[in-house]
């Protein structure tokens, strides 16, 4: 109730002034038939002054208020990128089976249009991203994921990820691989079922990781020329790739 008093009260002494002006306007003038013009005239334009301040007005805010936390959702996603998920897609996509019917089509260039992009988002939907578990080191991986621990927490925590979903179901599932991963002494004798967990495990991260990854490489390509030159040149999916401008 606390919270209401003061709109309350400003509310009630912005009526009383406006009834005291009124006033004051008839002890001066003595001419009750222009207030009631004007009153009438000011309550008439009221639902036009209503339609622009809530649908016109608040549009323009809300739709700036979306395209500045887009901005800070992207940063996040970047961040993420740059710390862990591109070399973690790198090592994941080394390990699948089937990435070489899919990897010509993963190498983005600045040529690519709108079109090009919604055509492999299709592609990666067929893909099944399967993984090697047999070949895959997973201590190394444990070793890589164990100390990013923290910056995952931080990522999860961040309010900009309230606006994606799929990426914050990203993060969930790296943060609950590392769990089970740091859960495990060691890797040697596993049991098929318990390898056929963490496979499953991999394989999820794998797909939510490589449509993000995408979806991160068109948002640069638009938004962010020198980004996303770098962002080429160090391409997971491309075997010449290399940091250095030749």
């Amino acid at each position: 109730m606390n919270n209401w008093r003061w709109p309350i009260a400003f509310g009630a002494g912005l009526v009383i002034l406006s009834v005291a002006l009124y006033a004051l306007h008839f002890l001066i003038f003595h001419d009750l038939h222009h207030i009631g013009i004007y009153t009438l005239a000011d309550i008439a334009f009221l639902p036009i002054e209503v339609l622009l301040v809530t649908l016109v007005f608040h549009q323009v805010l809300a739709s700036r208020d979306r395209q500045q936390r887009m901005e800070k959702l992207n940063m996040v996603i970047g961040a993420f990128y740059s710390m862990l998920g591109t070399e973690l897609l790198t090592y994941i996509s080394n390990n699948d089976p089937d990435l070489d019917a899919v990897r010509p089509h993963l190498v983005v260039t600045d040529a690519w249009t709108d079109e090009t992009f919604r055509e492999v988002e299709e592609r990666l939907k067929r893909h099944p991203c399967r993984i090697r578990i047999e070949e895959v080191d997973l201590e190394a991986v444990k070793r890589f994921l164990g100390p990013r621990e923290e910056f995952l927490l931080r990522l999860m925590e961040n309010q900009a990820l309230l606006e994606h979903e799929e990426f914050t179901e990203l993060l969930r599932a790296i943060f609950h691989f590392n769990e089970e991963l740091q859960r495990r002494p060691g890797f040697s004798g596993l049991p098929a079922t318990d390898t056929a967990h963490l496979a499953h495990d991999l394989e999820r991260i794998y797909g939510l990781l490589i449509r993000e990854w995408l979806r991160y490489m068109r948002y640069l390509q638009k938004n962010y020329p020198y980004l996303f030159s770098f962002a080429m040149r160090t391409n997971p999916f491309d075997e010449t790739a290399s940091a250095i401008v030749g």
